[in-house]
């Protein structure tokens, strides 16, 4: 089927309206690059909210999958596995965390669950909790997923009008205000759960001794620090991971998106071996989660991530990219920010974002908003600096005055 038109007939018919689409239809992509069903190729500057670092079809993920494919695709958790091993040991080491276990899962909401239901039993268990009376401190404007307990976890009421009621128990605290996290805190308190940097929330990034601060204060209260990296990992910011970047120990990061290589879904929850082990067998399950199918493309992942030195290549092409965009002369631009290749250019006019993505797609610029007034620049943390001169010269000119 090549059809636009009938293509968005059927999604009208078939499909929900939970996403507000621009009007194109994609059929491949390749590295830096997606093409529309016209053949018309457009520069991927989201890459699916980050997720795709290695670029589309990557020749070393499409490999690593059909090999694994061709030796076993599922089996359940009951069972071991030699790749699911080798992963788990690969991305222990790699996140830096001391004597860490990793817990599979599929998606970042669903790893986001996870971390919540292991910090709820820590806090019983291990801190002494009375029982239902766990609270997870999260912060203003965060964004952690759409599933039950992510959503009540998270800020926008836009994501949950309509969908009460939620889970009790997530305090809120706001993000960067350190005097306000301490106070917050009570007996009461298992974990604080924030994201190193906010993404969804407006590319918002915290002062640079925030992070190494709020340890602090969690370290001396006996509460779980745990890190969501699910859109910032894998080389994104200029560091293997962001808790490298600011210099933090986190007791447990949930990640997600780059780990399966932006085409399977995969993600993980990595803790530290004294709170994993609040889980004892019926505690927890998943039958897709951590499938031999899914630990291979993660190893793979790892492995680029670490063989095509992504996070340097993202630190230097961020700079750049960051730099020229900040060049564009135009009133509608407030503030560009960003770290690597996470960036974000903040309008001086709310819900004006979506309108300058469509224009910038219709241009063959693919992106997306945050939060109504923030233009997201995410590419492939693959893509070269002609391509990101190619995109650039193509946002000047819809935005040169």
């Amino acid at each position: 089927m090549k059809d636009h038109d009938k293509i968005v007939e059927l999604y009208d018919k078939f499909i929900p309206g939970y996403y507000e689409k621009f009007p194109v239809t994609f059929v491949r992509g390749s590295g830096s690059y997606l093409e529309d069903v016209n053949g018309k190729k457009y520069i991927d500057m989201l890459a699916g909210y980050g997720a795709v670092n290695f670029g589309h079809n990557h020749p070393k993920l499409r490999h690593a999958f059909l090999n694994q494919y061709g030796n076993v695709g599922l089996i359940t958790g009951n069972f071991y596995n030699d790749v699911v091993a080798e992963f788990a040991e690969k991305l222990t080491n790699f996140s830096g965390l001391s004597s860490a276990q990793v817990l599979m899962m599929n998606t970042g909401a669903e790893a986001v669950e996870k971390a919540i239901k292991i910090c709820r039993r820590w806090g019983y268990v291990v801190k002494g909790i009375p029982f239902n009376q766990a609270e997870i401190l999260v912060s203003d404007s965060n964004f952690h997923g759409r599933t039950y307990g992510a959503l009540s976890a998270s800020w926008v009421e836009k994501y949950k009008k309509d969908f009460g009621p939620f889970m009790p128990g997530f305090p809120f605290t706001r993000f960067n205000d350190l005097d306000d996290l301490e106070n917050q805190i009570n007996e009461n308190t298992a974990a604080f759960l924030v994201e190193p940097i906010q993404g969804e929330g407006g590319f918002i990034f915290p002062p640079d001794d925030y992070l190494k601060k709020a340890e602090e204060i969690c370290r001396a209260n006996n509460v779980l620090f745990v890190l969501d990296e699910i859109p910032t990992a894998f080389g994104r910011i200029g560091s293997p991971f962001p808790h490298f970047h600011y210099g933090v120990n986190p007791d447990m990061i949930i990640l997600g998106k780059a780990l399966g290589g932006g085409f399977y879904p995969v993600s993980a929850v990595v803790g530290r071996k004294e709170i994993m082990n609040v889980l004892d067998p019926g505690s927890d399950g998943s039958t897709f989660g951590g499938n031999p199918l899914a630990a291979a493309i993660g190893l793979e992942a790892i492995n680029l991530t670490q063989e095509e030195n992504l996070a340097e290549k993202a630190k230097m092409l961020g700079a750049y990219f960051i730099k020229e965009l900040q060049k564009i002369k135009n009133e509608m631009i407030k503030k560009v920010r960003g770290l690597g290749l996470f960036i974000g250019v903040e309008l001086n006019r709310p819900f004006v974002a979506r309108l300058l993505c469509g224009e910038l797609v219709k241009n063959g610029i693919v992106t997306a908003p945050a939060r109504g007034n923030v233009v997201r620049f995410t590419p492939p943390l693959t893509i070269t600096k002609s391509e990101i001169d190619s995109a650039l010269e193509r946002i000047d000119s819809l935005l040169r005055i």
